[in-house]
């Protein structure tokens, strides 16, 4: 009877070679890649098919995959083996010194072997023919490796040099990093030189010595982990934070290149760690023009390329050697050879928070919460931000520039004191939220220009102006004098010397010229009559809010609850659960279309508004009000195919206004993020999805540091330009986003 050896699987690695294929959640041992099944389950199943020695098998997986990985054992007898579970990956030199201390605790000195989940070993008996040969070399207490003999100059693998030779092993001379291909050239040239399998075999004790030689930290931090460790029927479940303590580094690094003394075998059978496009092709079921073609792909004239679609119709025509790869979200298309080089794509894709390197499209997926972190805060910080506080900066004339187009130039037109305002406003947050920018300065260039240029004789603010500061349009609108309160409220916070007096002067203003003498609102503009909307003074609540913030005064407060009390008498129907935009001069809602006009995007507003002034005022039942708000607008207001908010819908759900622009979406996300712990669902996914919508159509189509404005109903964008006022609800709600991930603390980190 042979002896005992204790197998170990490692599968914790994510593949980016096979991107957009493989993902962090779905990597590439998931994957049936040569149509007889997943890698993981065959490597598992090539473990338990040892002959004639007993040989219990363990997985070395993520937590994050142990659904799967349960749903993958369920079916194989492991020999009393059973999973292990990583909190977070800490690389493979954790992952080997968790198995050893398993196996000490369980199986004494025994002989381990160790593999990876993501190799193809198409020959299981030839595969423990090699294992059995490296045997007597482990007994005796050495580390034995396993080296599969070269058939071209490969770049992509690492290599091991050997030496002298006894009995069919051989001595390591050293170990070798993926060369570059002249360097593996000469490897090939030279005959000594053998692809690292990444496969080890060795004694539980000789292991745990090498680590209490070379890396003890290691051995130290992951015996406490493992002594901590809990377990149930599925496997055993190490603490997030003892195993985080773990240094991440590899086995290679670690061990195998410090320590002497090391025996290779040289593998007795075929193997591919299908690692790019071009082993894939290589292994394929190839026509008989040499393509490997899988998915719902039609191919003319194409010779010796790797043709992949996970999802529409891929077509292509005249193609050599190429490897495209498409995905619902993703196409990846590169020379064979050069298809290595997927990492560099990757890798620049996680820099700027990229979740098409997590996560696998699906209809129903509940993404984690935080997931867009990473994203949200390399768009807002480090796109966003340094373009608009440069090119969409009027150094010239003052002030900010009304828009960008898609080329990055500024558009010359009047400026609007809302935007110009609200520029102002969005620095601010950014400052408070830790942008490292220019804030003061580009607050101070903002509020100088309107004030001088701005101001009528009563003491409030125009409208327009022209683009070299000259007044376009002298009206003094309650909506404009709303942005310009809330802009300097937040400049006030941030030290702007001036904000605080501007501000009381602009309060006086609109108690003595805009507000409605029955004191039942406020009038459009100075002096006007007739129809009332509601949304002015939607954005007068938001600017006492940040007035009530900025300086505690409970008059702020006070000035607040007269309009919650229009809110709660006028402009929300009980019935539909739905806010009008539109009334008469008494308050009653406008006749025909404008009566029925309803904005999903100020239904969201208004909740997350209400939601506010209820935390600080203690009239709890504003809640409430806000969730039928926030109800409303996700039944009747949002595009079933984009699922992005209409622009307008009638008070029985039809749409008005078929164009989605990109502030409803933003107002989703407060709502969403205001509604979470009120009393209500966990919208925790829900936000998820709605800043995932936000990227998918408005952002991620856009040259960097801009968006698409506006989308139809069939999602093709309609903007010809993009608007700076829609710089505010962007800053605002992602860094809300940024708030509330962090506040609840387990999301990824950015």
């Amino acid at each position: 009877m042979n002896e005992r050896i204790v197998g170990f699987v490692m599968s914790g690695g994510v593949g980016s070679r096979l991107w957009p294929l493989s993902r962090e959640d779905n990597p590439k041992q998931f994957h049936d890649l040569s149509g007889d099944g997943s890698m993981l389950v065959k490597t598992l199943q090539r473990l338990t098919a040892r002959v004639g020695g007993e040989t219990p098998v363990f997985l070395i997986a993520s937590e994050r995959h142990a659904e799967r990985v349960s749903a993958d054992l369920a079916g194989i007898d492991l020999r009393g083996g059973g999973a292990l579970f990583e909190p977070v990956g800490r690389n493979t030199a954790a992952a080997v010194a968790l198995a050893t201390l398993r196996t000490l605790a369980e199986f004494d000195d025994a002989l381990m072997l160790v593999v990876p989940s993501d190799h193809e070993i198409s020959t299981t008996e030839q595969f423990w023919q090699t294992v059995e040969a490296g045997v007597p070399a482990a007994r005796a207490g050495r580390l034995v490796v396993f080296g599969v003999k070269p058939t071209q100059p490969e770049t992509g693998y690492g290599y091991i040099e050997v030496g002298t030779e006894q009995g069919g092993v051989f001595d390591v001379s050293r170990f070798v990093e993926k060369p570059d291909l002249a360097t593996a050239e000469t490897y090939l040239a030279a005959g000594n030189f053998y692809w690292n399998a990444g496969i080890f075999l060795f004694r539980a004790s000789a292991m745990r010595d090498a680590f209490l030689s070379f890396r003890p930290e290691i051995w130290q931090a992951t015996e406490t982990a493992f002594k901590a460790a809990t377990s149930d029927v599925s496997g055993l479940y190490m603490a997030q934070d003892l195993y985080e303590a773990i240094p991440s580094i590899s086995i290679d690094y670690a061990i195998m290149e410090r320590a002497s003394d090391i025996a290779m075998v040289p593998a007795g059978f075929r193997w591919n760690d299908l690692g790019s496009w071009q082993s894939l092709l290589d292994v394929g079921p190839a026509d008989k023009d040499g393509n490997v073609v899988i998915g719902d792909v039609v191919a003319i004239d194409c010779q010796n390329s790797y043709i992949r679609s996970q999802g529409r119709l891929l077509s292509a025509v005249g193609l050599k050697d190429i490897a495209i790869v498409s995905t619902v979200d993703a196409t990846f298309v590169a020379p064979v050879s050069h298809s290595q080089n997927v990492r560099k794509v990757v890798e620049q894709l996680e820099k700027s928070g990229r979740l098409e390197t997590k996560f696998t499209p699906a209809h129903d997926r509940v993404i984690e919460n935080g997931s867009w972190r990473k994203r949200v805060r390399h768009w807002l910080f480090e796109e966003t931000m340094p373009l608009w506080s440069t090119v969409g900066v009027d150094d010239r004339h003052g002030g900010f520039h009304e828009a960008l187009g898609f080329d990055a130039s500024p558009l010359m037109k009047p400026k609007r004191m809302r935007t110009m305002a609200r520029q102002v406003y969005a620095f601010a947050v950014a400052k408070v939220r830790g942008w490292d920018g220019p804030a003061d300065r580009l607050i101070a260039h903002g509020i100088d220009f309107i004030a001088r240029h701005g101001r009528t004789d009563k003491g409030g603010w125009v409208r327009t102006m022209n683009v070299d500061g000259t007044v376009a349009d002298p009206a003094e609108d309650a909506y404009d004098h709303s942005c310009v309160l809330l802009a300097l409220a937040h400049a006030h916070m941030c030290g702007n010397p001036d904000a605080l007096r501007l501000g009381q002067e602009t309060f006086s203003f609109l108690d003595a010229h805009l507000e409605d003498e029955r004191l039942t609102g406020f009038l459009e503009i100075s002096g006007g009559k007739g129809e009332r909307r509601s949304n002015p003074h939607m954005h007068l609540l938001e600017a006492f809010l940040a007035w009530h913030l900025a300086t505690g005064d409970r008059t702020y407060l006070r000035r607040s609850a007269r309009l919650v009390d229009l809110f709660r008498s006028h402009f929300f129907d009980r019935e539909s659960w739905t806010l009008g935009e539109y009334f008469d001069d008494e308050w009653k809602p406008a006749l025909g279309e404008r009566g029925e006009w309803t904005e999903p995007g100020h239904h969201f507003e208004w909740a997350s508004l209400l939601v506010n002034f209820a935390e600080r005022s203690g009239q709890a039942d504003l809640a409430g009000y806000a969730r039928k708000l926030y109800a409303s607008a996700i039944a009747n207001g949002l595009n079933r195919a984009t699922g992005l908010a209409y622009g307008a819908v009638s008070r029985d759900g039809l749409p008005l206004d078929g164009v989605s622009r990109s502030w409803p979406q933003t107002e989703a996300i407060k709502a969403a993020i205001a509604l979470d712990g009120t009393g209500g669902p966990d919208l925790k996914p829900e936000i998820e999805a709605r800043v995932g919508r936000l990227f998918r159509w408005h952002i991620d189509p856009a040259p960097v540091g801009l968006w698409i404005d506006r989308i139809d109903e069939r999602g093709r964008s309609q903007a010809t330009e993009v608007p700076a006022s829609i710089f505010y609800h962007l800053v605002t709600a992602l860094t809300q986003y940024l708030d509330k991930t962090e506040e609840t603390g387990k999301g990824r980190p950015a």
